[in-house]
């Protein structure tokens, strides 16, 4: 597994987090069985993140200004823009896990017909939808400073990428982790 990691720049509609980097991790998670949706649910829980759903990628530019968010792509792929218009794209596929801290900017450009996403949240964090509008953006950059980093990795715990790279804070703009 390796982690790539982008520390996105606010394009003055979608702010993007200020310090932390979008991590992701390709071929985070080994989807062998039955039900690959639970896997991620479970790695997600035991590693102390919550509230997960199942579903897909809204099809429109959003971000959440209250919560970071895990995106796991259980089955099928999904083609999406990360940072807002002006970001980037990749093509995520079974098996790749999508960690956003607060404020990034994510969207479904295409995806197979069997999409599913399982998402989480670090515990007592609760997201809202921003869709990167005037009159929403002080409230969310105030809202962005004020989300606690998460304890623990979704996929590791207390190690991990994450832990390294944003409780530790020593990374720089973009690389990949192997």
């Amino acid at each position: 597994m390796s982690c790539t990691l982008y520390l996105l720049a606010d394009d003055g509609l979608i702010p993007n987090h200020p310090s932390l980097p979008l991590l992701i991790y390709e071929d985070g998670l080994s989807l062998a069985g039955p039900d690959p949706a639970s896997i991620a649910e479970e790695t997600f829980r035991r590693n102390g993140w919550g509230g997960s759903w199942r579903n897909g990628i809204y099809a429109f530019h959003h971000y959440h200004s209250t919560a970071h968010e895990v995106l796991a792509i259980v089955q099928g792929w999904a083609r999406v823009q990360l940072g807002g218009p002006q970001g980037i794209t990749l093509t995520a596929s079974a098996g790749t896990v999508l960690v956003l801290p607060a404020g990034t900017g994510h969207k479904r450009l295409d995806a197979s017909g069997d999409l599913l996403v399982v998402g989480a949240y670090p515990p007592g964090q609760s997201w809202d939808l921003c869709r990167g509008t005037a009159a929403e953006r002080a409230t969310s950059l105030a809202n962005i400073r004020r989300v606690p980093l998460p304890t623990t990795d979704p996929l590791f715990g207390e190690t991990g990428p994450l832990a390294e790279l944003w409780l530790n804070r020593s990374h720089p703009q973009s690389e990949e982790h192997k």
